[in-house]
């Protein structure tokens, strides 16, 4: 079996050194995202390298700890052995596999506070990121035209999702995945799933895309410049620069491709965008401001939603309107394409963080509306406590969890409706103080 070379050195990423956004792991690019946010702090933003390195790093080992891991090591690579996956492989990745405490720290955090959304994408979208990836397109603009005309998908767009998941390679994360993933297989909160990520890791290495000591990423699997997690590799992935591996580690071209080529088979629509920013009228129905609520373009402006600046809307047989701040932000008009975005990090701020990052790349102008700034961040104990609140006055949202999905957003309408605000379902600290007043 031929293993793989080390990770290609040609890369050309200084620009992105100097950057230092600070943010969150995420696991992308899941073939079929199960995730239902709304909500920025759920959405991937890279860290710095300086932070996920000292991640990677931290935790004590107990000696019983490292037992009953290996113990389940031992049980895994038999298994594994029985599905296929041959002794050198096995050897390769588990004679030398390490319990990481780190990994399970971060698996259990949950943070009190989301974030607003505004917040996210002024880091997402900054300006030094829309710099860096202006010289990135540049950079490889041969490439991306190339990967355009076969799979349809704006080098903007790859390039935006790119930024957003490693900033650009300059961070996508320290943690070799084999034992990454082996940790959560033995005792993280989703086991069964990462079971199969490692499972699907295994055969990447038993094919010579990568080595182990190159698999790197995110605490929780992802992988590469654009952070896929091994299954989407497995199924997406494509050798970019023809020479027979797939490297999403060190070959832009690699890198380009199979987030093109996901995009692709997950129904990008080839020349369509992704949606407009627009305005809505006086009256308008915030109850419709679900991506569940679908209309064609020409029925959204029979209700006078306007595209933001004049013109027509994108011509899309099937549009959503989001309004993610409510009332007193930005509304968006978004058709299929933000939708497939989604399938990436099923997060509205994600995509919206994607879509706006790819305009101001390709010279388009950024988002305009103004958000409600001195609007404060919700924790999860007071969405909480609002949940409870909703459903003790008959407005029923379902079990109280701390997060804002549709049915929060459903209760919350017709709480405000019947206090005679504008029911656009965004949970405000006023509100919920007027709430929880007897």
């Amino acid at each position: 079996m031929t293993r793989s070379a080390p990770l290609k050195g040609s890369l050309t990423l200084s620009l992105c050194l100097s950057l230092a956004l600070v943010g969150c792991q995420s696991v992308a690019a899941t073939p079929a995202s199960s995730q239902t946010s709304d909500t920025a702090a759920q959405a991937s933003e890279p860290a710095t390298g300086a932070k996920d390195k000292a991640d990677a790093d931290a935790g004590q080992v107990t000696p019983q700890a490292q037992a009953g891991f290996d113990t389940w090591v031992t049980d895994f690579r038999r298994q594994a052995a029985s599905e296929g996956i041959d002794q050198a492989t096995l050897a390769e990745a588990f004679d030398r596999a390490t319990y990481q405490p780190r990994v399970i720290e971060l698996d259990r955090s949950q943070p009190e506070f989301t974030r607003q959304v505004w917040s996210y994408l002024d880091s997402a979208v900054s300006d030094q990121r829309v710099a860096n990836g202006r010289a990135q397109l540049a950079a490889h603009q041969a490439l991306a035209e190339r990967i355009e005309q076969r799979y349809g998908v704006p080098g903007s767009i790859v390039v935006a999702i790119w930024g957003v998941e490693s900033n650009y390679g300059s961070n996508f994360g320290s943690f070799e995945t084999i034992d990454a993933l082996s940790t959560l297989g033995y005792e993280g909160r989703r086991q069964a799933f990462a079971r199969g990520e490692l499972m699907a890791a295994l055969k990447i290495l038993q094919n010579g895309d990568i080595d182990r000591d190159h698999m790197r990423g995110s605490w929780a699997g992802a992988m590469g410049h654009t952070q896929f997690i091994p299954s989407s590799f497995l199924a997406y992935a494509v050798d970019g620069d023809g020479d027979g591996r797939r490297d999403i580690w060190g070959s832009i071209p690699d890198v380009m491709a199979s987030t093109a080529n996901y995009l692709a088979k997950s129904g990008w629509q080839r020349g369509q965008p992704w949606g407009a920013e627009v305005t809505l009228p006086a009256g308008f129905d915030y109850a419709q401001t679900e991506l569940s609520v679908r209309h064609s373009s020409q029925a959204w402006a029979a209700q006078g939603v306007a595209r933001i600046g004049g013109g027509a809307l994108p011509d899309f047989a099937e549009a959503s309107v989001i309004a993610p701040a409510g009332a007193e932000g930005p509304a968006f008009l978004v058709g299929p394409n933000f939708r497939v975005i989604m399938r990436y990090n099923a997060s509205t701020s994600y995509a919206l963080a994607v879509a706006t990052l790819a305009d101001r790349i390709a010279g388009r102008p950024g988002i305009q509306g103004q958000w409600p700034r001195s609007e404060p961040a919700l924790s999860r104990t007071q969405v909480r406590e609002m949940q409870q609140a909703l459903n003790a006055r008959g407005f029923d949202v379902g079990t109280p969890d701390g997060r804002v999905g549709p049915n929060t957003r459903a209760g919350l309408r017709a709480y405000q409706r019947s206090i005679g605000v504008t029911p656009d379902g965004y949970p405000t600290q006023a509100l919920i103080q007027r709430l929880e007043t007897p």
